[in-house]
């Protein structure tokens, strides 16, 4: 881990110049003391390093130890560089790893094409941490040893002992045969199967993991992809969720299906949108709906057109006074 720690260390260094130790630290993941050591280490490796004493000072290279990556086009740097700027990566604890990767290809592309990918990627933003409406986005906590024993498994095909925290109820130790890692939306989770039945963790919910040494009872080759597919199908149809047919006002359709589970059927009605949605239950269903004021009508069911309109009632009522 070290040694990766350090050719991350000469690589930032070649690419900005100079650093100082806490800024080397807060990229490194590291504290600045360990920094401290890691910049010895290199000299005494011979690495031509040096400080530059004072308040703008830090530490910096001597021109040299550097190769050129001559496969790469323009374009292909970018991609790998855009593809850096994921977060994926730090879903399945890979975030250092991919951070250090990227370092890499940077300083091993040909110098006319290290500046303008670089600057390149200045004028792209991936996935920001809030929307337009500055909602952030919600961070899992992931402990890196139980990711990393997820992850090792499922490379493996090895079986998985997981202990698990099903929402509302008490963790307890499971057995399964892990087939992929699955990211969605900054949530990570764990397709598996369980004495032969499809099952999906949610990684967060992972409270520790230890990978066995039998093999997994899983298929040679899996479609990911479909996988996801079929398993997001059967969340929809199942447990306790409503159907609600609806009219919505075209411009706010697209907050309507980034609240709802699925949308069921849609057609044009007079200008509006009339669409057949499916919610997770009775309260995400009037929630949702609220929202949408009166950008939205509720046709069935006959329940929720009256939640809804004894909720504007109760409002009506509060603000109905003029003191």
């Amino acid at each position: 881990m070290r040694a990766d720690r350090l050719v991350s260390l000469v690589l930032l260094l070649r690419r900005h110049g100079q650093l100082s130790a806490t800024t080397l630290a807060r990229e490194l993941e590291v504290s600045t003391r360990t920094v401290l050591r890691d910049i010895e280490a290199l000299s005494a490796a011979g690495v031509p390093v040096y400080a530059e004493r004072g308040r703008h000072g830090g530490f910096a290279l001597l021109p040299g130890f550097r190769t050129e990556l001559t496969g790469l086009n323009h374009d292909e740097a970018l991609a790998l560089l855009v593809a850096g700027s994921r977060r994926g990566a730090q879903v399945f604890g890979l975030g250092s790893s991919l951070a250090s990767a990227v370092l890499k290809v940077v300083d091993a592309l040909p110098e006319s094409y290290r500046q303008t990918a670089a600057g390149a990627v200045e004028r792209l933003l991936i996935d920001p941490e809030i929307d337009l409406l500055s909602r952030r986005a919600v961070e899992e906590e992931l402990p890196d040893a139980v990711v990393a024993e997820v992850r090792r498994a499922v490379f493996a095909g090895h079986r998985l002992r997981i202990h698990y925290e099903a929402k509302g109820k008490a963790a307890e130790w499971r057995t399964v045969d892990p087939i992929g890692l699955v990211t969605v939306r900054e949530q990570g989770y764990l397709l598996a199967t369980k004495a032969g039945e499809d099952r999906t963790y949610r990684l967060s919910r992972i409270l520790a993991a230890e990978e066995l040494d039998e093999p997994a009872q899983r298929p040679d080759r899996v479609d990911l992809d479909r996988a996801w597919q079929e398993r997001s199908t059967r969340f929809r149809t199942g447990g306790d969720q409503v159907a609600v047919v609806l009219r919505v006002h075209p411009a706010r359709r697209e907050e309507l299906v980034g609240t709802a589970l699925a949308v069921l059927a849609e057609e044009t009605d007079d200008g509006w949108l009339r669409m057949e949605v499916a919610f997770q239950d009775a309260r995400h269903a009037e929630w949702a709906l609220w929202q949408l004021s009166t950008s939205a009508e509720v046709l069935e069911p006959q329940w929720l057109r009256a939640a809804l309109r004894d909720r504007a009632g109760s409002v009506a009522a509060r603000y109905g006074e003029v003191r």
